[in-house]
């Protein structure tokens, strides 16, 4: 049963989640409106969108954790805030699914791809770095996934989900469209600022960078605001120069793969010199892209 008053997210968002965190300094939480009762947050670990309503809010992502109870006060101090009522986790990364279990508590339905719901019901560890990630408790776990495409709302109030199948993250990637407002949000699947992680233990490649961008692209026109996880809204010229790039890159590494070269050698390589005074330093990214072409490609994938 949901229960329907903003102090029950923003109690269990402090009870639950910020407790541990209550000799941090609280992040700063920045809006910014997209449209219409659309608005952006930042600042809570990853870019956060929320479409308001007397009656319901909309959230897409929740930040980290640790962040979850001033991401809930910044959220309910939005114009028109009712409720949080509904939570789209674009995938399962942790910056992505902070909010889940206070909003889980209070009764909202949480939104993923199925894929996503897989992977927050284990533990996972990156082997490249040894990074730990614990699955989340049941009551965080999404509570209503999809394998394809769905809506929420019908008329002016619609909303439209789908899967990124490409794997550009990661295997259960999943862009939200507001089509009244006329915004897009991608989660990782784009890239507002410096190289991506390249998740290939859960699904993710190089490959699949560009394909999810492709994706991106036949949803998107060019008044479109698109919203990745981290940076700046990014417009369809941006996710047309950022496919470009990336497939120069995706062909290169797997020219080099194909000539039995390996990770390191493709680092070497340097396959992205022409991008790095824009990007960065693309190391690890290459690493990571290289390694995930060995997921897909090789012959005993």
């Amino acid at each position: 049963m949901f229960v329907s008053t903003r102090r029950t997210f923003l109690k269990a968002a402090a009870a639950g989640v910020a407790a541990p965190f209550a000799f941090a300094q609280a992040p700063k939480i920045e809006t910014s409106q997209l449209g219409d009762n659309l608005y952006l947050l930042t600042g809570a670990g990853g870019n956060v969108i929320a479409r308001t309503g007397a009656d319901s809010v909309v959230m897409v992502d929740g930040g980290l954790a640790q962040n979850a109870g001033a991401l809930a006060q910044a959220v309910a101090a939005l114009p028109n805030s009712g409720p949080v009522r509904t939570l789209f986790n674009t995938h399962w990364h942790p910056e992505q699914t902070g909010s889940n279990e206070p909003l889980g508590m209070a009764g909202a339905t949480i939104i993923a791809q199925e894929n996503t719901r897989l992977w927050l019901q284990q533990n996972i560890t990156w082997p490249w770095n040894g990074q730990k990630f614990k699955k989340l408790a049941k009551i965080a776990q999404p509570n209503k996934t999809f394998y394809d495409k769905g809506t929420l709302g019908s008329g002016a109030s619609e909303i439209r989900y789908g899967y990124i199948s490409d794997a550009a993250h990661t295997d259960g990637d999943l862009y939200v469209y507001f089509p009244q407002q006329n915004v897009l949000a991608v989660g990782d699947a784009a890239y507002g600022q410096g190289w991506p992680v390249v998740d290939w233990w859960t699904g993710g490649w190089i490959g699949g960078i560009v394909g999810g961008l492709q994706r991106i692209q036949s949803v998107a026109n060019k008044d479109t605001k698109i919203i990745p996880a981290v940076g700046p809204a990014l417009s369809l010229a941006d996710i047309t120069a950022q496919v470009d790039m990336y497939g120069t890159i995706y062909d290169r590494l797997n020219q080099m793969m194909n000539k039995g070269r390996g990770p390191s050698e493709g680092v070497e390589a340097k396959p992205a010199k022409e991008f790095e005074a824009k990007m960065g330093n693309p190391d690890e990214f290459i690493r990571r892209s290289f390694e995930s072409l060995w997921a897909y490609l090789s012959p005993d994938a």
